[in-house]
């Protein structure tokens, strides 16, 4: 391969994300990797769980020490380097799958996983009943979060978060009620399977609306956009999926985001394209698949969709260069021999600690000597 033009890659990059990656004019294939705040312990050799939370001090220099070091190796500074003081934070807003009766737990080189009580479709009934019954907005916001949040706007002139993004609707459910057992609901007890996914649409959009108010914003002025994570997709057949997922995409994406070019974005990173005929219908203007779901068989179903991927993530953090090499090139042939542009060079699915900025670099450059449109 020829040697990486930093300064030309990235004026050339600039361009390539144009009109969501898919500009006439781009000159090569866009590059989505822009690493992540696991990768500061390889890479500069320290210690540290790189799913725990960082006190602020140290999260700041760590960031600061990896940029300076990126910015030799890419050209560009990646990571944050400003973060909110404590006494700038809101007070902890509860999250979906607690209004599920669930509880988040941290796990110690794992990450953070939710966990729920009950199992029996006695218990999921008893459940959905509650949620009926309840006062979202009381439920999710803390007793202090009124004088709070006025206290952090007029010291600060913050607002609270809008809420545009959130576990996907299977992934969720079974971290609710169990992989095994959702997929039995289906043939057991069908209503009860209908009325658990209609509850979760309604959940989803009553909390995205609740924080769309605690903003100041209105229906009418409320910035668009929603997308999902919803890995365990993989697990429905299509047609358990229609049933479940399907619907409350569909109706979050029509309340959240309406017009053409508005984000609706799915990340699923795992074996689920035989998902892709279904997921085809909601428009979807950026996919995350798995590393199995390639370029060819996304852009057969979804021809306007902004790809990102499909680099493996275990390829990217192990550091094989010629694996990186031929994942990227394999990319970057298939989206041109599609006729289309719209691939954004990602990995499919998270981005590890281990991925080193020398592999960043050469996928810049597998980019730079493959991946040309022109």
């Amino acid at each position: 391969m020829k040697k990486l033009d930093l300064v030309q890659f990235w004026n050339d990059d600039s361009v390539s994300h144009k009109k969501n990656c898919f500009y006439e004019q781009a000159p090569q294939v866009a590059l989505g990797i822009r690493m992540s705040d696991e990768c500061v312990y390889a890479e500069l050799g320290e210690k540290g769980d790189p799913w725990a939370v960082e006190p602020r001090d140290r999260r700041i220099e760590l960031n600061k020490r990896y940029n300076d070091k990126a910015e030799k190796i890419v050209g560009r500074r990646l990571l944050r380097e400003k973060f909110p003081g404590e006494d700038e934070m809101f007070p902890r807003v509860k999250q979906i799958g607690e209004v599920f009766g669930g509880t988040y737990e941290f796990i110690k080189g794992g990450g953070k996983w939710l966990h729920s009580p009950f199992s029996t479709a006695e218990e999921l009934e008893r459940m959905l009943h509650k949620i009926d019954k309840m006062d979202l907005r009381e439920f999710i916001l803390p007793p202090n979060w009124e004088s709070e949040k006025k206290r952090i706007c007029e010291k600060y002139g913050r607002k609270p978060h809008q809420l545009r993004h959130v576990r996907g609707p299977v992934t969720l459910a079974m971290s609710i009620y169990g992989e095994e057992n959702l997929i039995f609901l289906y043939y057991d007890a069908p209503e009860l399977f209908k009325r658990f996914s209609q509850t979760i649409e309604r959940v989803i959009i009553e909390m995205a609306q609740i924080m769309d108010t605690e903003a100041g914003y209105t229906e009418d002025n409320a910035p668009h956009g929603y997308s999902f994570a919803d890995d365990n997709c993989s697990l429905l057949t299509p047609e358990m999926y229609y049933e479940f997922g399907y619907p409350v995409l569909k109706k979050v994406f029509t309340k959240f985001s309406p017009n053409a070019r508005d984000r609706r974005f799915q990340h699923s990173d795992s074996a689920m394209a035989h998902l892709l005929p279904i997921l085809s219908r909601l428009n979807l203007t950026g996919c995350n698949f798995g590393p199995t779901v390639l370029v060819d068989d996304i852009r057969k179903y979804m021809p306007k969709t902004r790809i990102d991927g499909c680099l493996a993530p275990f390829t990217f953090m192990n550091n094989n260069r010629d694996e990186i090499i031929a994942e990227v090139k394999r990319d970057c042939e298939m989206i041109k021999q599609t006729g289309t542009k719209g691939l954004n060079i990602f990995t499919g699915g998270s981005i590890n600690n281990g991925s080193s900025l020398e592999s960043m670099r050469l996928v810049m450059q597998s980019i730079q000597n493959y991946g040309r449109y022109r």
